[in-house]
């Protein structure tokens, strides 16, 4: 009797801890909420099932990675039928935020069809006629948005500079000549490069129609944040609903992770195939 009292405590205990967590799902389910969690920490996130999806290798398209370096991402997903936010989470042995030369940093994606329906476009960032909507969170924006600076200064405290050109003091700040010495010394930023410079949003919103064809949305309607603690990024991703998504209807979602330390960016990265996305009343 003892060893069945024993089973049957340990089988009562392994109950209670696996109700203390997220459910796990097959698919990718998207409770109904009243209010979208603005980070990756929220409470909100404890009743949303979690799903575990496999990372692929990119060895479709060039650069390809060859090796695979992270196993899966974990997914949760709430909404509030106006849009939808999707809580990303995978380990990674330090955070790579600062850009530089030939370092890359850490990122993730969210890949959903533009339209709805059976007949999907290739995962691998779509495809002619078919293409997909994605909304990319990149560290080094977060740590932007966070408060870091973007000057040589920031990135390279120990560097020593003796001054900029266009800090002249003959050049009165706000002054034509000033803004125009700025300019010429910030090639990306005059150029109009989107990635240039100190950012609102850690989230950029894009589209694409099959590999080497991604480029800025007209609307950027994506928003969300990252957090790296305990060796692990959690990162919650927010966009529009997509459209037609009602209660327990499905459409499909597609993730993707770049770990900066393996010198992953832009194709080199690791990928899912699309998931069932369901959107469900919250209990």
């Amino acid at each position: 009797m003892r060893r069945r009292h024993g089973w049957l405590a340990g089988l009562l205990l392994a109950a209670a801890a696996c109700s203390r967590g997220p459910k796990l799902a097959n698919e990718v389910v998207a409770v109904e909420t009243a209010q979208l969690p603005a980070g990756p920490d929220d409470r909100a996130w404890s009743g949303a099932p979690l799903h575990r999806a496999g990372l692929l290798p990119q060895d479709l398209v060039e650069p390809r990675v060859l090796t695979p370096t992270t196993a899966e991402v974990a997914v949760q997903a709430l909404t509030n039928g106006a849009e939808i936010a999707f809580r990303l989470e995978w380990p990674d042995d330090a955070a790579d935020d600062t850009p530089g030369p030939a370092r890359m940093v850490d990122a993730c994606a969210v890949q959903l069809p533009e339209k709805s329906g059976p007949d999907l476009p290739e995962p691998q960032m779509g495809q002619e006629g078919r293409a997909v909507q994605i909304a990319y969170w990149r560290a080094d924006w977060q740590a932007w948005v966070d408060g870091r600076g973007d000057s040589i200064r920031d990135l390279y405290p120990n560097a020593a500079i003796d001054h900029y050109p266009f800090e002249a003091k003959p050049l009165e700040p706000g002054s034509a000549a000033r803004q125009e010495m700025e300019r010429l010394y910030s090639p990306a930023m005059a150029s109009g490069n989107r990635r240039a410079g100190p950012r609102k949003s850690p989230v950029e919103s894009l589209l694409a129609a099959g590999p080497g064809t991604l480029s800025p949305a007209p609307n950027q309607d994506a928003g969300g944040r990252g957090v790296f603690q305990n060796s692990r990024w959690s990162v919650v991703i927010r966009r529009p609903l997509p459209q037609g998504l009602g209660r327990d209807q499905r459409t499909h979602v597609a993730f993707a992770v770049w770990q900066g330390s393996k010198q992953e960016s832009g194709a080199r990265k690791m990928r899912t195939g699309w998931i069932p996305l369901v959107r469900r009343a919250g209990s």
